[in-house]
């Protein structure tokens, strides 16, 4: 995040191909989610963000049996600029015009609070790509 825009991706393969999402991506043996964070953004956008701070804890079940646990990190810069590459295309947003039509329908949930700072954790079951239920904790 940075002068009141976030860094936000087009996914171009993988889980949620074509929609709006953060960077990120799955843990490799060993390796904290911090690293794992730092990791992917590198792979995906050629950055390295600077001021990791975790945000939050997301819990996602779909129905086909695939789950997913999330720690998501808020970065207060970074260092290089990001680039397209095959796995993500790079998009600067204004935060008042997050495309949340283009993105998972949890992100309408959590993403706010992690804009404002306040830690979440939450829950979410899908069916494919369609949310059915939720639960979210704020501390």
């Amino acid at each position: 995040m940075r002068d009141g825009e976030i860094l936000l991706i087009r996914k171009l393969r993988g889980l949620g191909r074509g929609k709006i999402n953060g960077p990120g991506g799955r843990l490799e043996a060993g390796e904290s989610p911090r690293e794992c964070a730092v990791r992917e953004a590198r792979e995906e956008l050629g950055i390295e963000p600077r001021d990791l701070a975790e945000a939050g804890q997301l819990h996602f079940q779909f129905l086909d049996g695939y789950s997913i646990h999330v720690t998501v990190f808020r970065a207060g810069d970074l260092d290089g600029h990001p680039s397209a590459t095959d796995e993500a295309i790079p998009l600067w947003t204004p935060v008042a015009e997050i495309p949340f039509d283009e993105m998972w329908a949890d992100d309408r949930i959590w993403l706010p609070h992690l804009l404002d700072g306040t830690p979440f954790s939450g829950r979410f079951v899908f069916d494919d790509d369609r949310l059915l239920d939720w639960e979210i904790e704020l501390a």
